[in-house]
């Protein structure tokens, strides 16, 4: 087994009588984004602090590839320093400086390299960000969001090996909040560093994160993934995601993911004990990347919300669509056999092709690339292998294209 990039071993950590942490023992693998949840108060934000060196155990240790932090050399420790970037929640951009100074920051401090290459990585950061046309602003002149994507490139603009969010979508709307997510999805694929989110966002963060840990009153009551926290029966665990959850996706308006599964499992129900068929969709927006690169996250997340407005106009009362995935919808047709979604994936396709699903300057002419595999449902089948096989057996599903 390879060894965890970040441990903690037995980590206790109180402020007086106030026991934060209690005995944390956690892992964290490379190259994975971890996120971390629980309710205000019980020492999320206190781990993270740990893992940049803000903090240190009151017992218990905290290692860095199997070294203990506290027993790094000073040079070992800079060294590590340089390694871990901090996304702070409330941005903590400098109101004396300019955007540009605010993003460079790190690299004027930390690294020796002139300003004529400074300032490409700077204008590289800003460019990828969305952050146009802003170098000379500063924070009070622009808004919420961009403060947040501020953040984001002063904390990518090192190429840092370790990423740390605390709470980044903190008072955005849907469209941003889902294009913070976004963002940090795709350039921790693309650059591949070990991302750590303290997030209350449930359950959108679950589409981007590998491992989940929960911590209740000081203590990990979960580690483990996303559907295995779902499924998780720990009462304390249920209650925590149920209180937080909301109803419905905020972003497309559709139902959750663990709502979906839920409704097919009624629909499984109901095929075993009566046969009445039912047939599922899988709708993915193929070229979701090349939307975020060539007109940006928010974009992204806008043909994502239009487009779920235009597939609900094709549903009957009975069926259901429900979000499974940063880019992908998943139709229900209840009481349905594979000619009727057939006939659902035809209509969609000949009304969306060629149509604009939104008005998005200077790329008016750009493509979004929609793949719909749909399935009939068979007794025994589980849901996660037929959305694979739909999501895979392009015989099975149509394309069309929406300009």
């Amino acid at each position: 087994m390879a060894q965890p990039l970040i441990q903690f071993e037995k980590v206790v950590k109180s402020f007086g009588s106030n026991y934060v942490l209690k005995e944390v023992g956690i892992s964290i693998s490379k190259g994975e984004v971890t996120t971390i949840i629980g309710k205000s108060g019980t020492g999320k934000s206190v781990l993270l602090k740990h893992i940049i060196g803000l903090l240190h155990p009151d017992s218990g240790r905290v290692l860095f590839k199997g070294m203990p932090l506290l027993k790094m050399k000073r040079d070992e420790r800079r060294l590590f320093k340089r390694k871990v970037s901090y996304v702070f929640q409330g941005n903590a951009l400098f109101d004396s400086m300019t955007v540009f100074d605010n993003v460079a920051l790190p690299l004027t401090e930390k690294t020796s390299l002139s300003k004529t290459e400074i300032g490409r990585k700077v204008r590289e950061k800003l460019d990828q960000l969305e952050l146009f046309n802003i170098d000379d602003k500063y924070p009070s002149q622009i808004s919420g969001g961009m403060k947040k994507r501020v953040s984001l490139a002063r904390a990518l603009v090192t190429d840092p090996e370790i990423v740390l969010f605390d709470e980044p979508t903190t008072g955005l709307d849907p469209i941003r909040k889902h294009a913070v997510h976004h963002m940090i999805s795709d350039y921790q694929k693309q650059l591949g560093f070990t991302g750590i989110i303290v997030s209350h966002a449930i359950p959108d963060i679950f589409y981007i994160s590998q491992r989940i840990i929960m911590l209740d009153e000081g203590s990990v009551i979960f580690e483990g993934t996303p559907d295995e926290i779902q499924a998780d029966q720990n009462p304390a665990i249920q209650e925590f995601i149920k209180g937080i959850e909301v109803l419905q996706d905020d972003l497309t308006g559709m139902g959750l993911q663990v709502q979906g599964e839920q409704r097919f499992n009624e629909e499984m129900d109901r095929l075993q004990r009566f046969g009445i068929p039912f047939s599922i969709i899988l709708l993915t927006i193929d070229n979701m990347d090349e939307i975020n690169r060539s007109i940006g996250h928010m974009a992204g997340q806008t043909v994502m919300k239009d487009f779920a407005t235009h597939v609900q106009k094709h549903l009957r009362i009975i069926d259901s669509c429900s979000r499974c995935g940063l880019n992908k919808l998943m139709i229900i047709l209840s009481g349905s056999n594979i000619e009727r979604a057939k006939i659902v994936c035809t209509r969609l396709s000949i009304e969306l092709s060629g149509n604009e699903l939104v008005d998005i300057e200077p790329y008016p002419e750009f493509c979004f690339a929609v793949s719909a595999g749909f399935m009939e449902v068979q007794k025994g089948d589980t849901l996660g292998d037929l959305l694979a096989k739909a999501g895979s057996r392009k015989d099975m599903g149509y394309a069309f294209r929406i300009c």
